[in-house]
């Protein structure tokens, strides 16, 4: 609990529970912290059996005196399927659900947002906090936790499906690294976080007074706060289906610079200067159907 970042007792929230045993422990340290808790139980129905897993959540729920609710969204099969049933879950749940990411989620996090080409930002991770309470703690502490309780975690096979980037990194890439660096990677990946996000901290608070719209400012920024500040502006915009990686906000400064007239922002939007000023321009709509068709 010493590690555990919750809010303060007698707080009502609402844990995601999934049933896998990050999950189920997050349900029963939210308890034991003394708070109210909603246990919602999202399922994606993207495989036989799902519905077991919600009679899971709802049996450890009643146990631990918690209230339970079960939630159903649509995600059909085909491209970038794990982003897809993320967002639908992240939509059916409130925006300060509490999640039960732990510091192995946090290392995985750290390396996808490298791959990515992220920025400091990125690579700063999950913030610590009540929406993320047991970052300070391991997978394994929290499998440990289930068998203490006596509690019988459902098993996705999803979690090992080699289609999803993040179980490869978590299932071949963490442990190649570890076996090259002869050492648990996971807490090293975490401090570099922590340490990351302090300096990206400070470095926000001198971008904000930046006006990213304002090319001729962008221009004669240093390029550090600049692409902090175009960061910040693309991450909050209409473009945001994702942080913005390290290329396209280089292609935003290019059209600031005047490099460029235009440039893609990601999720079909462009960034164009007039007259010294960047705008967002949203996706060209698709033709109507021609007739007959």
């Amino acid at each position: 609990m010493a590690r555990c970042t919750f809010a303060p007792e007698g707080t009502a929230v609402t844990c995601a529970v999934s049933g896998g045993p990050d999950s189920l422990a997050l349900l029963a340290l939210a308890v034991a912290a003394g708070l109210e808790v909603t246990a919602v139980h999202v399922d994606h129905g993207l495989r036989p059996g799902s519905g077991r897993e919600a009679e899971v959540v709802e049996a450890a729920a009643e146990r631990f005196g918690a209230r339970f609710s079960a939630r159903r969204v649509t995600v059909v099969e085909g491209p970038n399927l794990e982003a897809r049933a993320r967002a639908a879950r992240y939509a059916a749940l409130p925006p300060d659900a509490c999640t039960g990411h732990t510091a192995d989620d946090q290392a995985e996090t750290v390396l996808l947002h490298l791959l990515r080409g992220a920025g400091s930002t990125g690579l700063a991770g999950m913030r610590p906090g009540p929406r993320r309470p047991l970052l300070g703690l391991r997978r394994a502490e929290t499998v440990a936790l289930c068998d203490e309780l006596g509690l019988e975690p459902v098993v996705d096979p999803s979690n090992a499906d080699p289609r999803f980037r993040r179980n490869r990194v978590r299932h071949e890439v963490l442990p190649l690294l570890a076996e090259v660096a002869e050492r648990d990677l996971v807490p090293v990946l975490c401090r570099q976080a922590d340490l990351l996000r302090g300096e990206a901290d400070v470095l926000a608070g001198l971008a904000g007074a930046l006006d990213p719209t304002d090319a001729r400012a962008l221009r004669a920024a240093p390029v550090a706060l600049a692409r902090l500040a175009v960061r910040a502006w693309l991450a909050g915009g209409p473009a945001a289906e994702h942080p913005p990686d390290a290329a396209t906000v280089e292609r935003v400064l290019a059209v600031a610079r005047g490099d460029a007239r235009a440039a893609d922002a990601g999720g079909g939007w462009r960034v164009a200067r007039t007259g010294g000023r960047l705008r967002l321009e949203p996706p060209a709509p698709a033709p109507p159907p021609r007739a007959g068709h």
